[in-house]
């Protein structure tokens, strides 16, 4: 009998153990990239809605990467909506100068409504 065997139908090698062929289901030797905080709010989400979508990323190895993407794709939206918001509403470096606390106030209040639309884009889909 042979030590190892490749079943063609389902892509997974065998390895003989005892009497029967166990499948090798040790995970892929994948590089590990930092997961930033958008990819972790994200992984909780799905953890917690979308238990077929973890598990399918999770078994396949591909999570860490698809949380990788979804992290950066939401700091690119956050940074594009910040500039957009800010140019709109006028806050510039001449309110800065003549009234920080309310530029500081203005400015928060774009940060956030930027962190709910990405929430609700990005994170919670």
């Amino acid at each position: 009998m042979e030590l190892t065997i490749y079943n063609k139908k389902n892509g997974l090698d065998y390895t003989l153990c005892g009497e029967y062929y166990l499948p090798n289901l040790l995970p892929l030797q994948i590089e590990e990239k930092e997961i930033g905080i958008w990819g972790m709010r994200h992984l909780r989400y799905i953890k917690q809605h979308k238990k077929v979508r973890y598990t399918n990323l999770l078994t396949t190895g591909k999570l860490n990467a698809y949380l990788v993407e979804i992290d950066e794709r939401a700091q690119n939206m956050k940074a594009m909506l910040i500039k957009q918001i800010y140019e709109h509403e006028g806050v510039n470096e001449m309110l800065k100068e003549r009234n920080q606390m309310e530029w500081v106030q203005r400015m928060n209040n774009i940060r956030n409504r930027a962190e709910e639309i990405i929430n609700r884009e990005i994170i919670c889909k």
